[in-house]
């Protein structure tokens, strides 16, 4: 922010977007203001201006800027993620904390506020019920983009979509009809203006308008965010195209491996599931905050994919509820339904159980279901068996990894028909791999089997 345009807002004085504080003394007052600003249209905080518009500066330490950061983001809840820099003015250093409007009603120590002009006062109990009720039914993809109009959308796109949508889902609209007929039909029309699902869906620059519309993919190095990347590619155009492109971009970096298939047999597949590994792509770009100025990550390490997307899980769903039957909640039901058309979703709240399903039938754990930093987070993680590993193991050893890796679970007698050894070889070579840490016990007695830690 330059020097003029934080003259305009203290000259101004305070207001509805814009509040002027002396000191970080007043820290709570700072959390509430940015609770206040969240709820309404967003706003900025300036700290080190008095209310009279002096500019009094404030001191800023090592971690001076990371506490004021921890301090808001602890104690609001959803979490409020503001933009916060240290500004010169006369001379003097200011904090300017610029809050984010938010599409859900946000609290603050537990309570909820609102800005009355100058001034952040807490809501009343009905005022706050009616808020949380009202921004429940708006739906960020179905508002009006302003300034977009029907020239910014790409004719061959919308018309390959009605073909898709015609073969996968019997969609009645002709692929020849107009382009804005499509539009309304599907509903991505609004007061005679494009919505923002129109320019994300179909759009010819939807970066234009929304610059964190983008997919960012990456290879690293081994098992650790550690740059330098071996490969980095940044996909933007039309969300559909984002998805193969994605897609694509992960299958480039999936080695093939051989398998066991049965005693002798082999076969070469990807190390992951495509169809999880496409769902979870699929969840991230549909489902996505698409407020949030943050992109959606592929990031694909030596022994695990994290797919990040952006946001919060939509409420009442936790990451928990993923693993079992729930039903399907939208943030984005335009951009949800258009890819129900096209094959990508099912809108039935079963695609996260069936990602846990392709990975367990595939030989692989369970993956992971997290809300990490305000975003969700899905993590498809191989066994520990790099090739590394598999190197250090006898030839016997070997193949109890890979049909464990294939089936999950062996017992004794199972060692013994898939190498053809004795019980007591069987029982060391099973001890052996516990001891290189490779499987682990379970069960007793009869019951007793290995699986792959």
């Amino acid at each position: 922010m330059d020097e003029n345009e934080l003259r305009k807002i203290i000259e101004t004085g305070e207001s509805e977007t814009a509040e002027l504080k002396p000191s970080l003394s007043q820290i709570n007052d700072i959390v509430e203001s940015a609770s206040a600003f969240s709820n309404a249209g967003g706003g900025k905080i300036l700290v080190g201006v008095s209310n009279s518009g002096k500019i009094l500066g404030v001191d800023v330490g090592k971690d001076t800027i990371e506490r004021l950061a921890n301090k808001i983001v602890g104690n609001t809840e959803p979490k409020v993620y503001p933009k916060i820099s240290v500004e010169k003015i006369e001379r003097k250093k200011i904090i300017v904390i610029d809050v984010p409007k938010s599409e859900e009603t946000v609290l603050s120590f537990g309570r909820p506020f609102k800005r009355v002009g100058k001034s952040t006062i807490r809501m009343d109990k009905s005022e706050y019920e009616k808020t949380v009720h009202e921004k429940k039914k708006r739906y960020w993809d179905s508002e009006i983009c302003e300034n977009a109009a029907l020239a910014d959308i790409d004719g061959e796109k919308v018309r390959w979509f009605l073909r898709k949508a015609k073969d996968e889902r019997n969609f009645d609209v002709e692929p020849a009809t107009p382009i804005k007929e499509a539009l309304e039909r599907l509903e991505l029309v609004k007061n005679e203006k494009l919505t923002n699902a129109a320019v994300l869906l179909f759009g010819r620059n939807p970066q234009r308008f929304f610059l964190q519309a983008e997919t960012r993919c990456a290879r690293f190095k081994g098992t650790e965010h550690v740059k330098p990347f071996l490969d980095m590619k940044v996909f933007g155009g039309d969300i559909i195209g984002q998805v193969d492109k994605s897609m694509n971009f992960a299958l480039e970096h999936i080695p093939m491996k051989v398998y066991l298939a049965g005693k002798t047999e082999r076969e070469e597949k990807y190390e992951y599931p495509q169809d999880a590994v496409r769902e979870a792509i699929i969840n991230a770009i549909c489902h996505r905050d698409y407020v949030k100025s943050s992109n959606v990550q592929i990031r694909i390490f030596d022994d695990r994919i994290e797919v990040w997307g952006c946001g919060r899980l939509p409420e009442p769903l936790t990451p928990e509820d993923l693993k079992k039957k729930h039903k399907s909640v939208l943030r984005n039901p335009l951009i949800a339904k258009c890819f129900f058309l096209i094959r990508f979703v099912e809108q039935w709240g079963t695609g996260t159980n069936d990602i846990v399903e392709m990975c367990l039938e595939w030989g692989l754990p369970e993956p992971l279901f997290e809300e990490i930093a305000g975003d969700f987070v899905i993590t498809i993680r191989k066994y520990y068996l790099t090739d590394e590993v598999l190197k250090q193991l006898s030839e016997r050893q070997r193949i109890i990894a890979e049909y464990l890796r294939e089936h999950g679970k062996i017992n004794r007698s199972e060692c013994m028909k898939l190498l053809n050894i004795a019980k007591d070889t069987a029982f060391r070579e099973l001890i052996a791999l516990q001891e290189k840490n490779i499987i682990k016990r379970e069960g007793i007695g009869k019951s007793v089997y290995y699986t792959l830690k």
